[in-house]
């Protein structure tokens, strides 16, 4: 992954200058303020900022991904696609039960670890989706098709029903699902890691 040095006498004037020679969007780049070098009698004081362009950082991802799985012993193949501007990484291996484990568990991992090394690499969080043979997009579906059957039934009775626990995706998912339902309304509840969506219904 390429990395760029640029200074200026301000921040600002020093991303101008990665902007021009890049030929990129400020939005397309990572930058992080690396120092600051000082003037002397007659010159004045320069900050240098350290630029990665975004499709380098989306490219080393998958990198880093192949070479994680590879010393884990996985023989796997990994395609990247874009989600709605966020890259999303599909993982196609032979034990992809494996590697997502019980409820996700492993996968959630794998996600979390890789998040971390970026964070360190680039200085700030990126925002991307690790996916094993569309597991993920199959979790949300069956979700979404819970919440709203669940949803039928709260209508029909009028009695609130509690959902298993979620983790805070997961409970998004259903809160976003029956964002725009008029019959009923949905709240978490309950404690971390134990915490729950009720979905309730609204008074005629």
């Amino acid at each position: 992954m390429e990395k760029h040095n640029y200074t200026g006498k301000t921040k600002e004037e020093a991303i101008s200058n990665a902007i021009a020679d890049l030929q990129e969007l400020e939005s397309n780049l990572f930058i992080k303020e690396v120092g600051t070098q000082k003037g002397g009698l007659f010159k004045s004081t320069k900050v240098e900022i350290e630029v990665i362009e975004k499709r380098e950082v989306i490219k080393y991802v998958k990198e880093y991904l192949i070479d994680i799985l590879k010393k884990l012993g996985f023989n796997a193949q990994v395609e990247l696609k874009n989600k709605d501007e966020v890259p999303k990484y599909i993982i196609y291996s032979e034990n992809d039960a494996l590697l997502i484990g019980k409820n996700g568990k492993n996968l959630k991992a794998l996600s979390h670890y890789v998040g971390l090394h970026i964070n360190k690499v680039i200085g700030k969080n990126l925002k991307f989706i690790i996916d094993v043979n569309d597991y993920n997009q199959k979790r949300e579906k069956r979700i979404e098709n819970l919440a709203k059957k669940i949803a039928k039934e709260v209508e029909n009775t009028k009695i609130a029903a509690k959902l298993d626990s979620m983790n805070s995706y997961e409970r998004r998912i259903v809160h976003n699902i029956l964002s725009s339902n008029n019959k009923v309304y949905t709240e978490s509840e309950g404690q971390e890691p134990n915490r729950y969506v009720v979905i309730k219904p609204k008074e005629d």
